[in-house]
């Protein structure tokens, strides 16, 4: 099985994750159709040029909207996050759609390499804005069972310092 068979069932998995901690995202498969008209509206009007340089796009995109802002969502899934590019273009679609929520999605087991390297490179998973660290999460889906396992560094959705 390719990494798109697994679409479906990890966006439907992120809803229920949002919808535990209380808030109501709306998440498109965006990875070969890209955006719709109803997720470009969300895009605030000083970031529409991300449509202008952003060829490909994330494989899954959301938004969360509260009362006084917008907070977007990607999601990149990999078969196998083997290189520091696979880290790299998770983080690239998050800086570039100034997403609060990045995941990095892996079907097989995270390698050991990848951890040490994003451990002591704290940067890698991490984009400043006014102060706050926002987060780029690693973690595997279980092909088998349809969990996500090994969250690196940790599972956001047992943290509620992430969900103020």
């Amino acid at each position: 099985m390719s990494e798109r068979d697994f679409y479906q069932q990890i966006k439907e998995r992120f809803e229920e994750l949002f919808l535990a901690k209380g808030k109501q995202p709306y998440f498109e498969i965006t990875a070969k159709k890209g955006l719709s008209e109803k997720l470009k509206q969300k895009i605030p009007h000083d970031r529409e040029i991300v449509f202008v340089f952003l060829k490909k796009k994330p494989d899954i995109f959301g938004v969360v909207e509260e009362k006084y802002t917008k907070n977007f969502i990607t999601v990149e899934i990999k078969e196998k996050i083997s290189k520091l590019d696979d880290i790299y273009q998770a983080k690239l679609y998050k800086e570039v759609f100034d997403a609060r929520y990045g995941f990095l999605i892996a079907l097989s087991p995270i390698q050991e390499e990848i951890k040490r390297l994003c451990k002591n490179t704290l940067n890698i998973l991490r984009s400043y804005k006014n102060g706050l660290s926002p987060f780029l999460t690693l973690v595997q889906l279980d092909k088998n069972s349809g969990k996500f396992e090994d969250w690196f560094e940790e599972n956001p959705f047992e943290k509620d310092i992430y969900w103020r």
